[in-house]
């Protein structure tokens, strides 16, 4: 609920100690208990030029993040507030103000660029701040964009030679919000008014030329153009006299000029409604755990010398969320195996049945939370998981029959067990009326309810016990003959006999259902992975059609300025995304891929599934055609 977020004011998210960055465990511990999906904005830009104070009023308050008050940066590293999202239930949002850039206590720009590289990653709307007009100074201030080819990798290693990683840079670059700080100029063209938008988008538009200068003119504009397909332009005047701008935090909004009062409370509904759940590639929303994971892994890998790498980041997310998604769907399976079941069951088909009905909603939950699971790895631990508590279940059945069964044997024969003991069928006649006896105690054990699936073996363990002392009544029985002994010898090996077959056969049929239960479960975990992968698939499309769709705008707006040689660079981009569209929508290339490996696997962790695995795979093909 968003009532637990209670944060009073910011905490250091990331520490800047010596130039070296380091996650605070406090701020981390506040992620972990963030179970709802964050909205990320984050803002950067040179220090002095009033971050903060556009922070501070995202989080509806006038003090928070510290606005400082002198010509030196004063927020360091990263810090973090967390509140609750004003206009999305449910939602937190995550507000990170960073520490100013350019800085020249620094010495040189490499903490700089970690610093803007992670705002970039871990933000959905990326906020950048600067004074005055956007002009070369400002974009030469912007100059850390150009440099995100070298500091940030999309996948871990590329697929294709021919084509630049960053071009996937635009499939989960954030938003980009460019907010200017004592704006003066009017925003008219030819007389004409003009938005911020438009200004922006004048603004990015490129020089022609090859030399030197214009190529440092126009990288910074393309990176924007290319990387953030989302962009945005605020402009803000100057908010109240010089001497008062030190002191911003302590001035009351009616002492601020009304326009950039106004301007604020655009900025900040923009922010609100617009600014998206942090999402990862495949349609993955982050909440404060996922947060935390991708802080400590972009770290790690900054601190080992590499670059950060999205891939690489999902797949150590992958492996912790999937590891938690195994255990909580195994626990959802025993919680409701315990709720569900009442041992022992009178057949095995009854817990069998229980155990399918419980499994299914198991796999729901595992499928639910779990994601990048492309190995199945998690998904056959799962398997392998609820199988082994499944024969736990069916042992502790099989000893709650056994204990039942006994005990209510015990007490119907005790009457059979004191006449033998004081020698009442030691008398002429005294087999036929300890077999009238015996019968007595049976129909009794037949008419108990809920034996359970060990009834017919604890019975043919008693009789096998009464072997003995029925053979002893039946030799001193003087009412019968020779021949009427054996008569009755054999008829009770016959009995025996039967009692042998019928307990094979109720052996053989649990195994049969023992073995169509695996039968179900394999074809469940098929059905959901299906369901799943076309979740996915989908996910997937729309993200490549959204990419395709930005590339060709890019295309098209240089063919137009006539920049004939950079729009045509971006045809192997184009190319590659169109098959990998292509590839993508054939549904039955990706699940022809895992088909092999699901089989083999499931046969290894389903004991009898083998002997029905050929059937299982014809229907995978089938769903698959």
């Amino acid at each position: 609920m968003a009532s637990e977020i209670n944060m009073p004011g910011p905490v250091c998210l990331i520490e800047n100690i010596d130039q070296q960055l380091v996650a605070n465990q406090e701020a981390l511990d506040i992620l972990s208990g963030i179970k709802q999906p964050v909205v990320v904005v984050a803002i950067v830009g040179l220090y002095r030029t009033g971050k903060s104070y556009l922070m501070n009023k995202l989080a509806g308050k006038q003090n928070g993040f510290s606005l400082g008050s002198t010509v030196q940066s004063h927020t360091k590293g990263i810090w973090m507030w967390c509140v609750p999202h004003p206009e999305k239930p449910g939602h937190t949002l995550v507000l990170l103000d960073t520490e100013g850039l350019g800085d020249i206590e620094k010495g040189d720009n490499q903490n700089d660029c970690w610093i803007f590289a992670l705002a970039v990653l871990l933000s959905s709307t990326f906020i950048y701040n600067s004074i005055g007009t956007i002009n070369q100074q400002a974009m030469d201030q912007l100059q850390y964009v150009t440099e995100l080819t070298d500091l940030i990798k999309s996948k871990s290693s590329p697929e294709r030679s021919d084509i630049d990683d960053s071009a996937n840079f635009v499939g989960f670059f954030p938003t980009f919000v460019w907010t200017l700080r004592d704006f003066s100029l009017e925003l008219k063209v030819n007389e004409d008014s003009i938005t911020p938008d438009d200004y922006l988008k004048s603004s990015l538009a490129l020089r022609k030329g090859t030399d030197k200068k214009t190529k440092r003119f126009n990288e910074p504009r393309l990176c924007i153009r290319k990387f953030f397909p989302k962009r945005k332009c605020f402009v803000f005047e100057r908010p109240a006299p010089t001497k008062q701008l030190s002191k911003l935090e302590t001035v009351s909004e009616d002492d601020l000029s009304a326009d950039f009062v106004k301007q604020v409370a655009e900025f900040t509904s923009y922010i609100f409604s617009s600014s998206g759940v942090k999402t990862l590639s495949g349609g993955i929303l982050v909440n404060g755990p996922r947060l935390r994971t991708l802080v400590q892994t972009y770290l790690d890998a900054i601190s080992c010398g590499t670059v950060p790498c999205l891939e690489n980041a999902v797949m150590t997310l992958a492996q912790i969320e999937n590891s938690t998604a195994v255990q909580m769907a195994a626990d959802y399976y025993n919680e409701q195996m315990v709720q569900q079941l009442r041992l022992p069951t009178d057949t095995l088909q009854e817990l069998l049945d229980v155990h399918t009905a419980c499994e299914k909603k198991a796999i729901a939950v595992f499928m639910e939370h779990s994601f990048k699971d492309d190995e199945q790895e998690f998904q056959r631990r799962l398997v392998a998981t609820i199988e082994e508590r499944k024969d736990a279940f069916m042992q502790q059945n099989e000893s709650a029959s056994l204990s039942h069964c006994r005990a209510e044997l015990e007490k119907l024969a005790k009457a059979l067990k004191e006449s033998v003991s004081s020698g009442d069928f030691s008398v002429p006649g005294g087999h036929s009326l300890y077999i009238e006896a015996r019968e007595k105690v049976e129909q009794g054990y037949e008419q108990v309810p809920r034996k359970g699936v060990k009834a017919k073996e604890v019975l043919k363990s008693f009789l096998q016990s009464q072997a003995i002392v029925e053979n002893s009544i039946l030799q001193s029985d003087k009412a019968l003959t020779d021949g009427q002994r054996a008569t009755a010898a054999e008829q009770t090996k016959r009995e025996v006999a039967e009692k042998e077959r019928e307990l094979l056969r109720q052996k053989e049929k649990e195994q049969e259902q023992v073995m169509k239960a695996q039968e179900r479960s394999f074809q469940e975990n098929i059905a959901k992975l299906q369901e799943k992968m076309e979740r996915e698939r989908e996910m997937l499309l729309r993200e490549q059609e959204k990419m395709l769709e930005h590339k060709l705008k890019v295309q098209e707006e240089l063919q137009e300025e006539g920049f004939r040689i950079k729009s045509e660079m971006l045809k192997n981009e184009i190319r590659q995304l169109r098959e990998e569209i292509e590839i993508t929508r054939s549904i039955s290339s990706l699940f022809s891929q895992i088909l092999d490996t699901v089989g083999d696997a499931f046969m290894k962790v389903l004991p009898g599934v083998g002997k029905i695995c050929g059937a299982g795979l014809t229907a995978l093909h089938s769903l698959i055609k």
